[in-house]
């Protein structure tokens, strides 16, 4: 089996993994770098502007961004605005689909199906929404579905970065800045609130230390299962072969 090669950047402005993650699709696409990549961060707290953002979904003013510390980014993936922070585990994939399928909307579920499985074994069901990119804790005991990662890609050559971001000890307030991902009366939620939410604990605490950590390794795990490749983890971009 073919490897992917794991980079862990631990926090990481969100400036500095852009970069990092543009200068990684330009070696992937010479072939200077041979594997794919998971680039695994997380970030201080930013908001970012996808292609399709509306105007009417930026609830914040510069002032409010500046007070709460929030940097803002626009950048060249898909969907409309979303929050990065502490807490929230991002994952930029490096992905060469000449070497799996041409498809942008297979590779959207294939990612979809990474995190699905990654939570599962927290006791975190997750599931799609037709028509809707990311994944969604279900509907049930008349509360909503509520949206628990957002995915944004981009793509040249049909290699792409830009990717996914799941909330697991996240902070949910910074999402009241913003119409999250362009969709009017989306509730966000995380890992850490289904626990507690179903358990009848109160919100905000913890259910593990560990949780952060180890959803990252299961996360890693799982990318090698959906993508057929074996992990590698390595600490340098330039590396073939």
């Amino acid at each position: 089996m073919k490897e992917f090669l794991v980079l862990d950047r631990g926090l990481c402005s969100y400036a500095e993994a852009l970069a990092f993650q543009r200068e990684l699709a330009a070696k992937r696409i010479s072939k200077e770098i041979a594997q794919d990549v998971l680039v695994l961060v997380e970030h201080p707290p930013v908001i970012t502007l996808g292609r399709s953002t509306k105007q009417e979904n930026l609830l914040f003013t510069p002032a409010l961004l500046e007070a709460r510390g929030v940097e803002l980014f626009e950048v060249e993936r898909g969907g409309d605005v979303t929050f990065h922070g502490p807490g929230q585990l991002v994952g930029y994939p490096i992905v060469d689909l000449n070497e799996h399928k041409l498809d942008l909307h297979w590779y959207l579920r294939q990612v979809e199906e990474v995190m699905i499985r990654a939570v599962a074994p927290f006791g975190v069901t997750a599931e799609r929404i037709p028509g809707k990119t990311g994944i969604w804790a279900p509907a049930g005991a008349g509360a909503p579905a509520r949206k628990l990662a957002s995915i944004g890609v981009h793509a040249r050559q049909w290699v792409t970065w830009h990717g996914f971001a799941l909330n697991v000890t996240t902070d949910l307030s910074y999402f009241d800045l913003m119409v999250p991902c362009g969709l009017p009366g989306v509730e966000m939620t995380s890992v850490e609130r289904e626990l507690l939410g179903r358990s009848g604990a109160t919100l905000g605490l913890t259910p593990s230390p560990s949780i952060f950590d180890d959803l990252k390794m299961e996360v890693v795990r799982t990318f090698g299962a959906v993508f057929s490749r074996t992990p590698r983890s390595v600490a340098a971009l330039s590396l073939t072969g």
